[in-house]
């Protein structure tokens, strides 16, 4: 697996989003309406302004074909039927062409694959590596490939669909019987349950395929995955496996000797499609992958396409969700996966500490416990699918998020992700539609108004943000320019929260302090979640640490990373530590020698 030198900072970018300067947004509204950014609208000056975040990798989601409301029967696109599509605009989980991208996001449709490669060349101009979704567990219902490679099959092509499930079909069926639409709630009416002409023809699907998120229903729910069906990787329906077993010695192996194992396996039909597909992507320039629900695909499919993907590409960099910690382990060391979201152990931990719910000492058992991989595990406070921190739901406001993203870089090596808006507080606070408030839609055309206030009508300066807008921003430049080039985060980790909650009355369970070191630097963090002023004034640095550090007693000033102009001085007597420290109310300092 990729094991960086240097942390990687990736920036989340829903691509339809991003560049849409239309600010109307109507629940609902059409592309005509709303407006809809494009590939184009990523220009030298957003890209620089990006990795001038301290940004080292872009995820430029929705990329791929996905199902949509809209006519580009010009082009040869088949419409996609309102009924199995959420939104308007569509889930970009809903692929309909592995081979093409979305033609929203291009100026001129007939050219939007070239127009994404423009893309990909502008963004590693400027040192950003690229990363695109793949979702391997379901594809659109109406899934058409048009510009298929020369011998590459559509899903479903060779399929026998007399059959419930054959090894080589790509989906799993329900013989004899028709698909029929979910019985939709208010919220899940198509086209808000506008009468539209598009609705008149009914879908139809026969035999019926089972639905992505594993419903075997000829009629799944409302919350079901309907719009999708799901990819079948050789295991049957009883849940035995139609492929080879993957010895567990190998998650002692490298992905050499994956790539080895499976060279000359007879392997499902989806396997060697999704082999064809992350090869397309990796010759057009793509650097690396985002899985969506890995877990629901069998760990066999990851060792296989991953090892042929490092073996393509040995710095490729391949992310995934994967949300049941009892196969973090195996879907890393089995699976090849380099970066697994660190979602239910720290974001979750954070949401609840920043929430009241939860105490900062839960922080040492998380990363206690995550320790051995630690680096595996991607750190993130927002992405498409989780709550916008100012929103109501979540902090209430932006700078309340500040303390838990300082822990969420800082805490470990493994890579830092952020969502677009989240650096200027974009709190998601209109219901778009489909989507509604507290997360930014991924269904809806929409705008996104704090946003569209640092692009400033194209400008990309920041030029409409308010004054604590710049400032947060200054704040997230500051802290991931900082953690992308440190060599002490990446090095060893010492917990300073247990010594200081033992010895230290005024060390509350609101305050949370750890040090990272390599042999060439080192820091020390300490974070305030709460909204008022801490009474702490001295941190006491135990004389393990010290000794480490081979520090005789004496001053020594350390300035703040995050505020320049703030220095402390650590005093050591006796061979331990104290350093005399003010915390103010949501403060963080990162401390560096």
């Amino acid at each position: 697996m990729t094991q960086l030198k240097n942390k990687a900072i990736v920036y989340q970018v829903f691509t339809r989003l991003f560049g849409n300067k239309n600010t109307t947004n109507k629940p609902w509204g059409t592309c005509k309406e709303n407006g809809v950014g494009k590939f184009s609208d990523f220009t030298d000056k957003a890209l620089a302004e990006i990795k001038n975040l301290g940004v080292t990798h872009i995820w430029y989601t929705g990329v791929p074909h996905h199902a949509l409301v809209g006519d580009y029967t010009q082009y040869g696109i088949v419409s996609d039927h309102p009924a199995v599509v959420k939104g308007r605009a569509g889930s970009p989980y809903a692929v309909k062409d592995y081979y093409n991208v979305n033609p929203d996001l291009a100026i001129e449709p007939g050219q939007r694959l070239n127009e994404f490669i423009a893309l990909i060349e502008r963004s590693h101009q400027h040192g950003l590596k690229v990363i695109i979704d793949i979702v391997p567990n379901h594809v659109a219902r109406e899934y058409q490939g048009l510009t298929n490679p020369k011998l590459i099959k559509d899903f479903g092509s060779n399929d026998d669909i007399t059959l419930e499930y054959h090894r080589d079909n790509n989906f799993y069926y329900i013989p004899h019987t028709s698909f029929y639409l979910p019985e939709f709630d208010r919220f899940s009416l198509p086209l808000a349950g506008e009468k539209s002409p598009l609705l008149l023809t009914p879908f139809v699907e026969f035999p019926a395929k089972w639905t992505g998120n594993g419903s075997r229903l000829a009629q799944p729910t409302c919350d079901d995955w309907y719009e999708t069906a799901k990819i079948n990787y050789g295991v049957r329906p009883d849940g035995s496996k139609d492929f080879a077993c993957l010895p567990t010695v190998y998650s002692q192996y490298s992905h050499e000797a994956h790539y080895l194992f499976w060279k000359h396996k007879d392997v499902p039909d989806s396997w060697l499609k999704f082999h064809d597909i992350t090869m397309y992507w990796l010759a057009l320039g793509v650097d690396g992958f985002r899985y969506d629900m890995a877990e629901m695909v069998p760990v066999e499919l990851w060792s296989f396409l991953n090892s042929a993907i490092k073996n393509k590409n040995p710095d490729a960099f391949l992310m995934a969700e994967v949300y049941q910690p009892q196969l973090y382990r195996d879907y890393i060391q089995l699976g090849k996966m380099d970066y697994l979201y660190n979602k239910i152990d720290l974001y979750d931990t954070l949401k609840a500490i920043i929430r009241g719910t939860e105490t900062t000492d839960a922080l040492v058992n998380v990363q206690s416990d995550l320790a051995d991989i630690e680096h595996q595990m991607l750190n993130f406070l927002e992405n498409h699918d989780e709550q916008r921190i100012p929103s109501a739901d979540f902090a209430g406001f932006a700078e309340k998020g500040k303390p838990a993203m300082v822990v969420a870089t800082l805490l470990s090596s493994s890579p830092t992700m952020l969502y677009f808006g989240q650096e200027v507080g974009e709190p998601a606070a209109d219901d778009a539609g489909f989507g509604l408030a507290s997360r930014t839609t991924i269904f809806d055309y929409f705008g996104v108004p704090h946003h569209q206030r640092w692009m400033n009508n194209g400008k990309f300066d920041g030029g409409l943000l308010t004054q604590s807008e710049k400032q947060l921003r200054l704040f997230y430049q500051r802290l991931l320019n900082f953690a992308k080039n440190s060599k002490a985060v990446m090095g060893e980790y010492y917990d300073l929260q247990g010594y200081n909650r033992q010895i230290n009355a005024n060390y509350t369970d609101k305050l949370f302090a750890f040090s990272r070191y390599s042999l060439t630097e080192k820091i020390i963090t300490i974070v305030n979640f709460e909204n008022k002023k801490s009474e702490l004034n001295t941190l006491f640095i135990p004389a393990e640490l010290i000794s480490q550090w081979s520090l005789n007693d004496g001053h020594y000033l350390l300035s703040d990373v995050l505020e320049p102009t703030r220095k402390v001085q650590l005093l050591v007597k006796d061979g331990k530590g104290e350093i005399i420290i003010l915390l103010d109310k949501l403060d963080c300092y990162v401390l560096q020698f």
